[in-house]
C-alpha cells in the first residue's frame, strides 16, 4: 500500500485499526496486577487445601467403616453356623491369629479363594504405613507400604479382637492378653463395648487418619489416636484408644482394657 492509497483509506477504517489497538493495550496485565492475581490464587489455594483434605479424610473414614460393617456381618455369619462361637483361628508359619480369622469368614463377604491384596472389603483407604516392630514390641520403624499389601497380616488392613490367643511369656510369666476369640458371642455382657474386628493400628495403637510425624515415634504411637472399630453388637464407630505411654510388654492398647471413659473394651467378660 502507498502513501496515496493510505490517504484513501475511509475515515472509518483509521479509526478502526486505532481503537482495536487501544483495545489491545488496555486489555493486558500489567506486572503488578498479574504478581496480585497469583496472591490471591495462593490464598484461596490455602485455605482450600485444608478443606479437601479434611473431606478426603472423611471420606476415608466412611470407607473403612463401611469395610467394617461388611465384615462384622461377615464374622456374626460364621458365628451364627458355628453354634454362635466366634472365630479362634490358630497362628500359622505366615499369619498372626489377630489375622487368621480372615480365612474362616471370608466366603460370607463374597470373597473365596485365597486372599490378595485385590480385596477391597479388607482394604481401608487411610492404610499407606505401618510400624515395624521387634519380638519386645519396640518399634523399630516407620514403613511406608500398605499393610494390606502384606501376607502376614493376610493382605487385610483390620484385624479380630483376638489377644486371648497370643501367650506370650514376659519376665517369667505367661502373660494372656484380653480377647473375644472362640467365645460365644451372646455370653458377652457387654456388647455394644467389646470390640469385634477394627483396624490393626487400633491395638498399638497409632492413626491412619490422624498421623503424626511418622519417623518419630514417641508421637506416632500415642495415647488419644484415633481409629475405626466395629462392636459384637454390630455398630461400627471412629473411636479414641488409650495406651498408657510406655512401651514395656504388656501395656499396648491390646494388652489391656481402657478406663471406664472410653468408648470400647477388649475382654467380653464384664
Amino acid at each position: 500500500m502507498n502513501f496515496r492509497q493510505i490517504f484513501d483509506l475511509p475515515r472509518s477504517s483509521i479509526h478502526c485499526s486505532n481503537m482495536n489497538t487501544k483495545a489491545r493495550r488496555t486489555g493486558a496485565f500489567t506486572l503488578t496486577e498479574l504478581l496480585v492475581v497469583i496472591a490471591i490464587i495462593t490464598v484461596l489455594a490455602a485455605l482450600l487445601l485444608p478443606v479437601l483434605s479434611a473431606a478426603k479424610a472423611k471420606s476415608q473414614r466412611t470407607n473403612c467403616l463401611n469395610n467394617l460393617r461388611q465384615i462384622n456381618l461377615g464374622v456374626r455369619m460364621y458365628s451364627d453356623d458355628a453354634n454362635d462361637t466366634s472365630p479362634a483361628a490358630s497362628k500359622t508359619n505366615s499369619v498372626d491369629v489377630f489375622s487368621a480369622y480372615k480365612q474362616l469368614m471370608k466366603n460370607y463377604v463374597g470373597v473365596p479363594g485365597a486372599s490378595s491384596p485385590q480385596e477391597k472389603i479388607f482394604t481401608c483407604p487411610a492404610d499407606l504405613f505401618y510400624y515395624d516392630y521387634a519380638f519386645t514390641l519396640q518399634p523399630r520403624g516407620y514403613v511406608p507400604q500398605s499393610l494390606c499389601l502384606q501376607s502376614n497380616n493376610d493382605y487385610s488392613s483390620y484385624s479380630f479382637n483376638a489377644g486371648n490367643l497370643n501367650h506370650v511369656l514376659f519376665n517369667g510369666t505367661n502373660f494372656v492378653e484380653p480377647g473375644i476369640a472362640g467365645m460365644k458371642l451372646s455370653s458377652i455382657k457387654t456388647p455394644s463395648r467389646t470390640v469385634l474386628v477394627a483396624e490393626m493400628p487400633a491395638f498399638v495403637p497409632y492413626s491412619w487418619h490422624q498421623p503424626r510425624r511418622p519417623f518419630n515415634l514417641a508421637d506416632s504411637v500415642f495415647n488419644g489416636s484415633r481409629n475405626t472399630a466395629s462392636f459384637v453388637d454390630g455398630h461400627v464407630n471412629y473411636i479414641t484408644m488409650y495406651w498408657d505411654g510406655t512401651w514395656s510388654k504388656g501395656t499396648l492398647a491390646l494388652a489391656h482394657d481402657p478406663p471406664a471413659v472410653y468408648d470400647y473394651q477388649w475382654g467380653g467378660g464384664f
